[in-house]
């Protein structure tokens, strides 16, 4: 009759050992797992968000290092990430790729002239599919791509200053060096 009682008590305890053990680890939640981190990016080829653009492919982010941001006019964290992507842009310290997930071309291009456009080239991922194969989970997501199309980093979550002077900028002078 006392394990009735008992067997709550310790699963909750072990349950609350095991949450704040994760809670003082140190993981960085924006830090989520990835297979493709040191694998090929996906191939593709999308359509432009911008009227008489290129499309954007795979192909046009290999040949240095370049920064792949996934984004959507209908979220709001990518909103607030936005005005540091203009600064990263405007530094040139890589080229940025964008991709329009899950989003209308009309609602992109009109977020793109309202905030400006960071972006090198801006593709419209409308159905998902692109994202899907990079194993996004949700809008802003951001990837560090080497020279040869090597995804070196994931970055789950808007980005901020101290994500891009920590972890980005540093990266990309990793891989500038011959």
């Amino acid at each position: 009759m006392r394990l009735i009682f008992i067997l709550p008590v310790a699963v909750f305890v072990a349950l609350a050992v095991a949450f704040g053990w994760q809670l003082v680890s140190g993981k960085d939640p924006s830090e989520l797992p990835s297979a493709l981190v040191g694998q090929p990016m996906p191939a593709f080829d999308l359509p432009p968000v911008e009227e008489g653009r290129a499309p954007v492919s795979s192909t046009s982010v290999k040949g240095e290092p370049a920064l792949v941001n996934f984004f959507a006019s209908w979220c709001v964290p990518c909103r607030a990430e936005h005005p540091i992507l203009l600064d990263l842009a405007k530094s040139g310290v890589a080229p940025i790729y964008g991709i329009d997930y899950k989003d209308k071309i009309d609602d992109g291009r009109k977020w793109l002239d309202e905030l400006g456009n960071p972006f090198t080239a801006v593709g419209s991922d409308l159905d998902g599919r692109v994202g899907i194969n990079f194993g996004v989970y949700g809008v802003p997501e951001t990837y560090v791509i080497d020279a040869d199309g090597i995804v070196r980093h994931r970055h789950v979550g808007p980005l901020m200053a101290k994500d891009v002077e920590k972890v980005i900028l540093p990266l990309l002078e990793r891989l500038k060096k011959p």
